[in-house]
């Protein structure tokens, strides 16, 4: 089945990837002590890096199931 993935959806589930990779690593190191503003943008950040890339993802398999059915 991988082989019916178009190239647009392959590059956005590349780029989803990226986004919650970043994200995860941004709210693994809020771990370690850090001052108050490097927290709140940490987790800012992290949590949309994480959000983007979930509806990212999501918009990539809708587009791959979408141009099975064409």
């Amino acid at each position: 089945m991988i082989e019916t993935l178009p190239l647009q959806s392959a590059i956005m589930f590349a780029v989803a990837a990226v986004f919650v990779l970043a994200g995860a690593w941004l709210l693994v190191q809020l771990r370690h002590p850090q001052g108050p503003a490097r927290v709140y943008v940490y987790r800012m950040v992290g949590i949309m890096a994480l959000a983007g890339g979930s509806v990212l993802a999501m918009s990539a398999w809708a587009m791959w199931q979408w141009s099975l059915e064409a």
